[in-house]
């Protein structure tokens, strides 16, 4: 007994896995951002900033 996958079947399935991989890619970079600290400015001394 064979089964045969339909059209239908077919672009559903390709539409939810395209579904998944943009989700997991749209996670991954919200992840990838939030990870990155933010650069703080420099710690005053004091002393005058060494300009040229």
């Amino acid at each position: 007994m064979t089964s045969k996958i339909t059209g239908k079947a077919i672009a559903a399935g390709a539409a939810i896995g395209s579904a998944a991989v943009a989700a997991a890619l749209l996670y991954a970079t919200r992840r990838k951002e939030k990870n990155q600290p933010t650069q703080l400015g420099p710690i005053p001394s004091g002393e005058p900033p060494e300009t040229d």
